[in-house]
């Protein structure tokens, strides 16, 4: 937030509502006084100008009348001495009689005694006409002349003259000026100290309201300690104090936001599923972490981009095709040669007039789930097809027999053994399948016990070798001197080493060599069979440990094999915490090899 400049403050602009508002009222309360004052004035100095004018033409006309006898020159000085001793200051008075003759003046007017007058107001004031006073200005000292002729008559209203008189008005107007000017400095005064007495009001609303700007800035940087001071129980007071509670119920919802904020983006982060929120624009505005896992993509580079293009859907779907999605897609995904399938769940989202403002898309891996489902579906195919083989051959000889073949001496017993053998045959599946099915289950158990692993390996060496001595196979042994002990169930670990044992003899030419090695290592020992079988292709190494695959499956089933041995070998491996592995060279043999965990402190103690 900047910072508010002077000039366009609230506190200059009550400052300059208070001078102005002063001003105003100073202006129009001088116009209206110094009005009515210059024209009370005015009244009054035509009240005191006609009376004196009316005691004048009284006096005059005593003067005239009661010396009509005497001499005119001793009537006109008689009435100078008069119009003197009762005319003002600054005023010109002239007596004339009824010939328009002035008879006697003051001041400068005197030069006109004894000539007659032009003058139309004195001519109207001859013929008995009251006027009422004007105003003029003198033509020589442009003052301002308040000018009045009026009659001078008996009671019987016979003209005797007039008087004229012309006094100046500068008087008033010099007072009105001097009233202008102490008017005008009260103003000035007033207005000093309206202003200062507004800055001090100003200040009184400011402050509190500069405290609560800076509270509201802090506030919005998610500072919330600050109290706005409180100066009083006004309306500025109670706003303080509502803003400090503002301030602490701001306080508990911040945190209360920010505490479900950080749970969401917990749960968001740690979520199992992929989550991806967009705005209604379809554009992408959140990308949990595991959603940059299976997209393979960062959220700084997806903000703002189509989700359809994110998910690849953009080729056969659009938008509003998600807005309307109610069953969930399945969406493929190749990362490294590595094949991602996610199964997206779409949800609208809506704002509080049910308008749709974005969508949510759940994603969950399912590859696991698909790989098990098309093994589950290969296995059922797998174990269907080995029963099916064993079953048909069997009903077939079976339906031999029932038709009469059971009769033929040199026919029933060949019947009758293979009928047997693909017994055997299906035993033999069967016993795999449930061994497979018990390793599953959870609550699989082993046997331990330390057992000597050499002795272990040449016991299970010999009993091949007393087996296969038609076969004219040769076992080689590379066995260490010394007795290494490991813990393992040997039954299972027995069976482990048969199943390897029996492939490399199936695979072995005749004559041939198979070599069965121990190496002790740091923390383990790899127990290895080596054939000099063909070997096996390169691309099918990644497979033989995978239940129901052969390699060569013609050979396999005429040698009797159910394609289950090696994986049943795997799994004794992992169970013991060891791993089986192998290593093959197109026709050149095959190595198998699996180890065992092994610790070279550990007493011996054999089983």
């Amino acid at each position: 937030m900047d910072k508010i400049r002077f000039y366009k403050s609230i506190h200059l602009k009550i400052v300059i509502i208070y001078v102005l508002l002063i001003l105003i009222a100073m202006q129009v309360i001088s116009v209206y006084f110094t009005q009515q004052l210059e024209d009370y004035f005015e009244s009054n100095f035509n009240e005191q100008l006609t009376e004196r004018v009316e005691l004048v033409a009284y006096n005059v006309q005593q003067e005239m009348l009661r010396d009509e006898d005497e001499e005119e020159s001793s009537l006109n000085s008689r009435i100078d001495r008069l119009i003197r001793e009762f005319s003002m200051d600054n005023t010109n008075v002239q007596v004339v009689d009824h010939n328009s003759v002035v008879i006697a003046a003051n001041l400068d007017n005197a030069i006109y005694t004894g000539q007659r007058t032009t003058d139309h107001r004195v001519k109207r004031a001859l013929v008995g006409f009251r006027a009422e006073p004007d105003v003029m200005r003198d033509s020589e000292t442009g003052e301002r002349m308040q000018v009045l002729a009026l009659p001078v008559e008996t009671e019987d209203q016979q003209i005797l003259g007039a008087i004229y008189i012309e006094a100046s008005m500068e008087e008033i107007y010099y007072q009105m000026q001097q009233i202008n000017q102490i008017l005008f400095t009260g103003t000035g005064l007033a207005m000093i100290l309206t202003a200062a007495l507004g800055i001090f009001l100003s200040r009184t609303i400011t402050h509190p309201i500069t405290d609560m700007r800076k509270q509201a800035k802090a506030m919005g940087e998610g500072v919330f300690s600050r109290k706005v001071k409180v100066y009083g129980d006004d309306e500025i007071g109670q706003l303080a104090v509502t803003f400090n509670e503002l301030s602490g119920k701001l306080k508990m919802a911040n945190a209360t936001t920010e505490g479900e904020r950080r749970k969401l983006s917990s749960v968001l982060t740690h979520m199992t599923d992929g989550v991806v929120a967009t705005n209604k624009k379809g554009e992408i505005m959140l990308l949990n972490r595991r959603a940059e896992e299976l997209l393979n993509k960062s959220q700084e580079d997806t903000m703002g981009s189509d989700i359809i293009t994110i998910l690849k859907l953009d080729h056969f779907m659009k938008l509003k095709d998600l807005y309307n999605m109610t069953d969930p897609i399945l969406l493929d995904f190749d990362h490294q040669e590595e094949e991602t399938i996610v199964e997206a769940h779409f949800s609208v989202i809506e704002n509080d007039e049910g308008e749709e403002n974005g969508l949510i898309a759940v994603l969950h891996d399912v590859t696991e789930q698909e790989l098990i489902e098309q093994e589950r579906k290969e296995f059922v195919a797998n174990v269907s097809h080995e029963l099916r083989t064993p079953l048909t051959s069997m009903k077939s000889y079976l339906e031999a027999l029932a038709d009469g073949a059971i009769e033929d001496p040199e026919v029933a017993p060949h019947f009758v053994q293979v009928t047997s053998t693909e017994t055997e045959r299906m035993i033999r599946l069967v016993n795999d399948l449930l061994q497979l099915s018990k390793m599953d289950s959870k609550d699989y158990q082993m046997n331990l016990a330390r057992l000597n692993v050499t002795t272990f390996i040449n016991q299970v060496i010999d009993r091949f070798d007393m087996s296969t001595k038609n076969q004219n196979i040769q076992f080689k042994r590379k066995l260490p001197d010394k007795s290494i002990s490991v813990s393992g169930d040997r039954d299972k670990l027995t069976q482990l080493l048969d199943n390897i044992l029996s492939n490399a003899i199936k695979y072995s030419p005749e004559g041939g060599t198979i070599t069965c090695s121990l190496k002790p290592e740091k923390e383990r020992v790899v127990i290895s069979v080596k054939d000099e079988g063909v070997g096996i292709p390169k691309e099918n190494v990644g497979h033989v440990f995978d239940r129901f695959y052969r390699v060569d499956k013609a050979r396999s089933r005429n040698l009797g094999g159910t394609g289950l041995g090696l994986a049943i070998a795997k799994e004794i491996a992992v169970a013991h915490g060891g791993n089986i592995w192998v290593s093959s060279e197109w026709g050149k043999g095959t190595t198998f090899s699996f180890s065992l965990p092994y610790e070279e402190d550990v007493v011996n103690d054999y089983d």
